[in-house]
């Protein structure tokens, strides 16, 4: 893993990470929905409100300062093509809340864990505190989703269905 070795570049990342989380909560919540799953569709509804309140105010923070370029794909929860692609569409056909949970649970554990690193190997005691800033939140929401995926039922085949005569 690189080292992290200014505010502007952790920031820059964090912006990354919180971009995604935002579009993908916000695309979990929508196939909740659709699927009728109210409860956990405002769970996701109200994850991708929170990220995209976190990305405002890193945006805001790093008004008029130069972010260095990074390379984004590198934190995509899924793959990186379009929206409507087959692959795509078919991974949503087959999601069931608890594949959302877990793949959000990664993505926030990568997260927390990224800003941990940068906590750990930074010199710069503002970039540490910065960074030990950072993780927390990930570790939040870290706790928040481990939480609803225990809670979180696996869908078993209703074999009754199958073999009702």
């Amino acid at each position: 893993m690189k080292f992290i070795e200014s505010p502007a570049e952790l920031y820059a990342h964090a912006i990354a990470f919180e971009r995604e989380a935002a579009e993908r909560y916000g695309e979990f919540a929508e196939r909740m929905h659709d699927e009728g799953r109210e409860a956990l569709a405002e769970v996701f509804a109200m994850l991708a409100t929170a990220e995209a309140e976190h990305l405002e105010t890193l945006l805001a923070r790093t008004d008029g300062i130069a972010l260095p370029a990074i390379d984004a794909e590198r934190y995509k929860w899924l793959d990186a093509g379009a929206p409507e692609t087959p692959a795509r569409e078919l991974i949503f056909r087959l999601m069931t809340p608890r594949h959302a949970l877990a793949i959000a649970l990664h993505a926030e554990q990568r997260a927390q864990a990224f800003f941990e690193h940068v906590f750990w190997t930074a010199s710069d005691p503002a970039l540490r505190v910065l960074a030990r800033e950072m993780a927390e939140e990930e570790r939040d929401h870290v706790s928040l989703v481990s939480a609803l995926l225990g809670d979180t039922a696996e869908q078993t085949l209703d074999t009754t269905l199958i073999f009702a005569k």
